[in-house]
């Protein structure tokens, strides 16, 4: 045999080597992976990862913790889910993974715990229970504190901590969404919207009707929707726009805002809600009138007169009649009256809704004419009551809110307010001002100066 004859024969050889070593190398990997299907199968499904933004879990409502695992699963039931501390949530399988969906805010720094039981896979075999834990940071929050040097809106945590994040010379209210403040600032008698990021930085102008006031401001739950109500800087006794309501949005600073008309009704705002996970607003006007108002345009729903709007928690409103606060289902019109207090307590103030049913109430007895210490009271549906903060009759009690997990009350509160001179705003409110913080078992947390915390709807009233 020639000498290429033989380097021929050697290189088919070779090949035939290597492609029966490729073979092998396949093979033995086939294995490998259907041993671990086997494994992995007998073994139930298990965890591969998790996701989840617990920053936003502690600030806003349904934020998601998910679940990726090694198989395709079985649809997974609320009752197979444990949450430790208790929390409200939804559950929804997808694929391999599994999702937790929190109804509400969580408690700030707080470790919490998910189980899984019976965990199946789509394909059967044996089923597992998984396990993941994670703990949730500080909660922070935005207030504003007006003075004679320049307004600023400060970034402020509940041990005390606070950064400066936007100032002008002139803030007359602010809105924080969770990702945007909205900051009504006023010049020469005329309103601005300036829309920034939540640290203050890239300010852009957001559309108004025209030139005049704006007043409270607010911002839907979710989303970029915020409303105001509006009057024209030159209205006078022959004729303007007060006091009308229209929206806009932070995604859209230059769109042109929209009215929200009321038919025969006086068209004048006085007080207003976003109604959470609907396109309706509660609006009360000049007249009294109480209506349920679609943006979207369609027929308003008559609820009688009112005295003011307390708060809205879902589709159900807590407001002032003129003989004393009421419940309504906004989705059927059905009303009630809140479970009573016992009448030495005092006079209802104000009612605020907690997730749990239960409410917050600012109760005031007198003594002939004078109001005594007002106490913030938790009310439960049966009417059991705890005192969560006592007012000194000395200090007036502007405001009562609650952090987005119903965690802390905040009181907005004018020291000495009989020495305690109003400024010079569109809206006057006391030149000193603190904002008290309450753990709902009646522990003070911290006092912080300022006023507007970014719990609060909207700003004080008087």
């Amino acid at each position: 045999m020639s000498s290429d004859g033989r380097r021929a024969q050697r290189q088919r050889r070779k090949a035939r080597g290597f492609s029966v070593r490729v073979l092998a190398v396949v093979a033995v990997l086939g294995v490998v992976a259907l041993a671990g299907g086997v494994v992995t199968t007998l073994q139930g499904p298990r965890v591969t990862s998790v996701q989840s933004d617990v920053a936003a879990a502690v600030s806003s409502s349904g934020s998601r913790l998910i679940f990726e695992t090694t198989q395709s699963l079985k649809k997974v039931d609320a009752a197979q889910v444990t949450v430790t501390p208790a929390a409200k949530f939804t559950v929804d399988t997808s694929g391999r993974s599994v999702g937790i969906r929190f109804t509400d805010p969580l408690w700030d720094q707080t470790t919490y715990s998910i189980r899984i039981d019976r965990l199946a896979g789509l394909g059967g075999g044996p089923t597992s229970t998984v396990e993941e834990s994670f703990s949730t940071p500080k909660l922070h929050s935005y207030v504003l504190e007006r003075s004679s040097g320049g307004d600023k809106i400060y970034r402020v945590g509940l041990d005390g901590d606070n950064e400066p994040v936007f100032e002008n010379e002139h803030i007359e209210d602010f809105r924080a969404t969770a990702a945007h403040l909205v900051v009504s600032t006023l010049k020469d008698g005329v309103s601005h919207l300036i829309v920034t990021r939540t640290d203050g930085s890239g300010p852009q102008e957001l559309a108004l009707p025209g030139k005049g006031v704006v007043t409270n401001l607010q911002s839907a739950e979710r989303g970029n929707t915020i409303g105001y109500t509006f009057t024209d800087a030159d209205i006078s006794a022959s004729g303007g726009r007060e006091s009308l309501l229209f929206t806009g949005s932070t995604a859209d600073p230059a769109a042109k805002p929209a009215e929200i008309k009321v038919t025969g009704a006086d068209p004048r705002v006085e007080d207003w809600r976003f109604v959470p996970g609907t396109d309706t607003i509660l609006m009360l006007t000049f007249d009294g009138a109480l209506s349920l108002v679609s943006s979207a345009g369609a027929p308003p729903v008559e609820l009688g007169n009112a005295a003011g709007i307390d708060d809205i928690s879902g589709t159900t409103a807590y407001i002032e009649r003129i003989d004393g606060p009421a419940v309504i289902d906004l989705a059927s019109a059905k009303e009630k009256a809140p479970p009573p207090t016992p009448a030495e307590l005092g006079q209802t103030g104000s009612v605020l809704a907690l997730s749990d049913g239960s409410t917050l109430r600012a109760l005031t007895p007198f003594d002939g004419m004078t109001p005594l210490a007002t106490a913030v009271t938790r009310v439960d549906a049966a009417g059991t009551l705890s005192v969560v903060a006592q007012v000194d009759p000395a200090d007036g009690l502007l405001q009562t809110c609650v952090s987005p997990s119903g965690r802390y009350a905040a009181l907005v509160v004018a020291p000495d307010v009989v020495d305690n001179p109003y400024d010079g705003y569109t809206l006057p409110l006391p030149k000193k001002l603190e904002t008290r913080i309450y753990g709902l078992d009646g522990k003070q947390i911290t006092t912080i100066d300022g006023f507007d915390v970014a719990w609060c709807r909207k700003a004080p009233s008087l």
